[in-house]
């Protein structure tokens, strides 16, 4: 079986690992080199650094839609394009220029959590269980008919960074079982049923900001869903604190904003009920246990947090 993959993060890696073992990866799209880190160089995604380590024919387009990336498909002569997590949307007149077209692996249960941030969609909401679809691409946001799912339970301290790596194996799993049931047509994609769909729209940096007029279990899960990126914080005087680790328990303490001490760990009192923060970090320092940060801010308890949604990261 002939491959082209296109992806470009982390997520990408297990699948893309698979597929090299299982087939034949005729060539790589990837996004090309972005500016990161404090020095803002240049840096290859995850998928570039393994094409090069594996010797894997590669292109790194600005824009995928160019009419060079079609011509370039069309020489690997592909029987699939697999893609997962790459970053752009791929325009309706490449989707068709194979048989079989584009497939992909999203992290959800589709037709819940389409989009860019499924994953944190489904901590932040409270779901139970996720899982991995394998999707036949159609023009629309992850809209196109499914070839096959995984479901898997979320467990209840889990970050977005865990389950998206537990879901990129499950993902890499699934792909490799799918793809030659699927190119034979012993499997029929099933079209989605888009009543029951659901939006996981693309999280921006300034999305972490809290404030206490929320209820303390939705911030709990916020803080696991938006761990690592883009994190959850409030502002401490001029300080920005970053809440590593958290936990909601219920209470009638009514005054909204006040950092109380609960068990020797800093809290705040919400909307509804109290968050107890297990790991913060001030900005440019190490992350620390909530009483070994309190050690060293005394003036931490008893300051109360304003409702304004300042960002200034």
């Amino acid at each position: 079986m002939r491959i082209v993959f296109v992806g470009s993060p982390e997520f990408a890696i297990p699948s893309l690992t698979s597929l090299h073992n299982h087939f034949q990866i005729v060539g790589v799209i990837t996004q090309p080199d972005r500016p990161a880190g404090r020095g803002r160089n240049k840096r290859p995604s995850a998928v570039k650094t393994f094409a090069l380590q594996n010797d894997l024919a590669l292109i790194q387009p600005r824009k995928i839609r160019d009419e060079d990336v079609h011509t370039q498909i069309k020489i690997w002569k592909p029987d699939v394009v697999v893609v997962a997590a790459y970053g752009q949307i791929i325009p309706s007149s490449m989707l068709n220029i194979l048989p079989r077209g584009f497939v992909n692996v999203h992290a959800s249960l589709l037709p819940r959590w389409r989009g860019a941030a499924p994953v944190q969609a489904a901590i932040l909401h409270g779901d139970a269980t996720t899982g991995v679809t394998i999707m036949q691409m159609d023009p629309g946001m992850d809209t196109g008919p499914i070839i096959a799912q995984s479901k898997i339970a979320i467990d209840e301290e889990e970050t977005a960074g865990e389950l998206l790596s537990r879901l990129s194996h499950l993902g890499s799993r699934l792909i490799v079982d799918t793809l030659p049931p699927y190119l034979t047509g012993d499997i029929k994609a099933i079209p989605q049923n888009h009543q029951e769909a659901t939006s996981a729209p693309l999280i921006k940096k300034g999305d972490g900001m809290f404030t206490p007029d929320q209820p303390a279990e939705y911030i709990a899960r916020q803080v696991r869903a938006y761990e690592p990126w883009p994190g959850s914080f409030f502002h401490w005087d001029s300080k920005i604190v970053r809440v590593r680790k958290a936990h909601a328990i219920p209470s009638a303490e009514e005054n909204i904003g006040q950092i109380i001490q609960v068990n020797n760990k800093p809290a705040i009192c919400m909307r509804e009920g109290v968050l107890v923060l297990d790991e913060i970090q001030i900005s440019g320092k190490k992350a620390l246990p909530g009483e070994v940060f309190l050690r060293g801010a005394r003036d931490f308890v008893g300051y109360k947090l304003d409702f304004e949604k300042i960002v200034d990261e």
